[in-house]
C-alpha cells in the first residue's frame, strides 16, 4: 500500500474533481465508489488501474485486496475529499478498466430473461434498474442509444457495481430492436402504467415465461408509442387509490418478481 498526502499527487490524477463534468476523463476507465461496488467489480474479474482508500477501509479490505494486481493508495478522508471534490464518506474509490462493446447476440446467449431500456437517462434510475435486474435473476440488459452510460460513477454506485458486472449491450433504436428480439425468439413485454393487461394476469397465462425481455422507458414520459406497438405484449401494475405509477426501477422489480415466482425463483 502506498501513502498519498495531497490531491496534487500524480498517482490520484484519475480521481480529481469527480463531480466536475468539465474535468478530463480517460474514456478507457470508469470510477467505482463504495466497498460493495468494488467487491462486485473484483468478483466480475474487471481489471483495476488503482484503488484509493481511507486508512480504516484499507485495513478492512486488506484480505479482499491481497493478491489483486493493482496499485493500492491510502489517504486520509480529508485528502479524499480534496481530491474527489466531495466527502467520500464510504472511504472507497477505484479506477477500473471499461470493458469493450458486447454484441447483442452474446447477451442473448447468456440466459432467458433480460431488461431492455429506452431513453433511461437518469443515472440513479438506471443503476437501480441494474441492481433489481441482477437481484431478480435477469440475465443481462439491452440499452437503446438514448439510455445513459451504465459506467457513470453514480450509476455504478447506486447499482452496487451491477451496471458494470451484469452483461449488457447497446441495441440501437427499439422500434427495430424489438423486432430483432422477436426474430431471435425473445418475447418482448412493454411495461406501461396505464395500458395493457394487469401483470398478475399476464403471469398467470404464461406471458412472462420462456425467453422474455421486460421493456422500460424513461421516468415520466415512459415508452415511445412506436416501441409499445413493436412489443409482443403490454402489461401494467394496477395502482391503488389515486396513485399514478411506480418508479421505473420499482416497476421492473414488481414485474420481474412475478416472472421469477413463476419459475420458482430460478
Amino acid at each position: 500500500m502506498e501513502r498519498v498526502d495531497g490531491p496534487d499527487d500524480p498517482r490520484v490524477a484519475d480521481y480529481l474533481r469527480l463531480r466536475d463534468p468539465e474535468a478530463r476523463r480517460d474514456g478507457r476507465v470508469f470510477i467505482v465508489e463504495g466497498r460493495v461496488a468494488l467487491e462486485r467489480i473484483l468478483t466480475a474479474g474487471i481489471p483495476l488501474r488503482s484503488v484509493l482508500l481511507t486508512p480504516v477501509r484499507a485495513e478492512q479490505l486488506a484480505d479482499t485486496l491481497r493478491g489483486v494486481d493493482t496499485r493500492i493508495l491510502v489517504a486520509d478522508r480529508g485528502v479524499l475529499a480534496a481530491t474527489a471534490g466531495f466527502d467520500v464518506h464510504r472511504g472507497v474509490l477505484a479506477v477500473a478498466t471499461r470493458p469493450g462493446p458486447v454484441p447483442v447476440a452474446d447477451v442473448l446467449a447468456l440466459g432467458d430473461r433480460w431488461l431492455v431500456t429506452e431513453a433511461t437517462a437518469d443515472h440513479e434510475n438506471l443503476g437501480s434498474l441494474f441492481r433489481n435486474a441482477a437481484g431478480l435473476g435477469l440475465s443481462g440488459a439491452l440499452l437503446d442509444d438514448r439510455t445513459a452510460d451504465p459506467y457513470y460513477r453514480r450509476c455504478v454506485r447506486v447499482s452496487l457495481g451491477w451496471s458494470a458486472a451484469l452483461p449488457h449491450a447497446r441495441v440501437g433504436g427499439l422500434e427495430t430492436g424489438l423486432t430483432g428480439l422477436s426474430v431471435a425468439g425473445v418475447r418482448t413485454v412493454a411495461l406501461c402504467p396505464h395500458r395493457g393487461r394487469p401483470v398478475d394476469e399476464a403471469a398467470a397465462d404464461g406471458s412472462l415465461d420462456g425467453r422474455v425481455a421486460l421493456v422500460v422507458g424513461a421516468e415520466g414520459p415512459g415508452l415511445e408509442e412506436s416501441t409499445i406497438a413493436a412489443a409482443d405484449d403490454v402489461v401494467r401494475i394496477p395502482m391503488a387509490g389515486t396513485a399514478d405509477s411506480l418508479n421505473v426501477a420499482t416497476a421492473l422489480a414488481v414485474v420481474a418478481t412475478f416472472a421469477a415466482a413463476r419459475r420458482d425463483w430460478s
